[in-house]
């Protein structure tokens, strides 16, 4: 059966256990989509309970599998909604696909075919890359004639596919020509993420979505450098040195978020205010049960003042 976290049931949060997992964690990963905010409206009681767990000298990351964005972009949208987070607070899967190149070396004289948001793009040119693709393919079309040759460029040596609202057939088919024909070219997934948040009121397809269309047609498999892979977790050990039994990870997915934090020996906080409802947390057919539940991050905040 593996080991046994996968079948207990999870705890709900209560005056007991919230102790508990405050003197027993050192830095707590936040998810931000369905946790800090839906769309562009923040979740209550956010601001206060990250200031509360900062008053008492806990560690705070915000870790996204959303590549829409950069680390700096990010940093924005947290200041817009009056909290303060650092750029050096942020782990995007934008800027764990930037990382993962760097980390293995990759030639930078080659350049990287992006099919994804602007995120991606800013995230490589800071880590020394060039970008091709990404929103300036948004409008491009193909010409399916006799005799037509489709032109792409022999030195890409990467392709990132992340969420892409504009996702079309001329960003399908470079990416496609690019893994199946340029010599050694590897194929980088930022998340696999069914779907997501993107407004308040309902979920859209994720980017997970971008990346099966890649698949189909190159008949390959991705790296995937988001959650729930450990590659984004073994970057942010080596940044802050804190061992991962003293880091708590918070989200609102099970097979991301929650995962994430298993396979990585955290402990771990479901909150149901995104993407997991109470009934698919319970469902029998459900194999990945967090430590602990709650309804939202604030209840942290409820219960310690209740």
């Amino acid at each position: 059966m593996g080991d046994n976290k996968s079948t207990t049931a999870c705890q709900p949060l209560s005056l007991t256990n919230v102790n508990t997992l405050l003197d027993s964690v050192e830095c707590f990963l936040f998810d931000c989509d369905g946790v800090i905010w839906k769309g562009d409206t923040l979740i209550d009681g956010v601001p206060q309970t990250l200031e509360m767990l900062r008053s008492k000298g806990k560690k705070l990351v915000f870790v996204t599998n959303n590549s829409t964005k950069s680390r700096k972009q990010y940093a924005h949208k947290f200041q817009s909604l009056g909290i303060q987070v650092t750029e050096e607070e942020i782990f995007s899967s934008s800027f764990a696909a930037a990382m993962y190149l760097k980390v293995n070396e990759f030639p930078p004289e080659k350049k990287v075919y992006v099919i994804g948001g602007e995120g991606i793009l800013e995230e490589l040119k800071l880590a020394g890359f060039t970008g091709l693709g990404g929103p300036e393919d948004a409008k491009k079309t193909v010409q399916l004639k006799a005799n037509t040759l489709f032109e792409h460029d022999k030195s890409v040596g990467a392709v990132v596919v992340g969420l892409d609202p504009y996702l079309n057939y001329y960003k399908l088919q470079y990416g496609t020509i690019c893994i199946r024909e340029n010599p050694g070219c590897i194929f980088i997934a930022t998340n696999r993420d069914a779907t997501g948040n993107m407004t308040d009121l309902q979920e859209w397809p994720g980017a997970g979505c971008m990346v099966a269309a890649v698949c189909g047609s190159t008949q390959k498999e991705p790296i995937v450098v988001g959650k729930p892979s450990t590659f984004l977790m073994d970057f942010l050990q080596k940044q802050y040195k804190i061992p991962t039994d003293k880091m708590c990870m918070v989200g609102d997915r099970l097979d991301t978020d929650i995962l994430f934090g298993q396979n990585a020996g955290c402990k771990t906080l479901l909150v149901l205010s995104g993407v997991t409802s109470k009934s698919t947390l319970q469902d029998p057919s459900n194999h990945i049960q967090p430590d602990i539940y709650t309804n939202q991050i604030s209840d942290i905040f409820d219960l310690l003042n209740s």
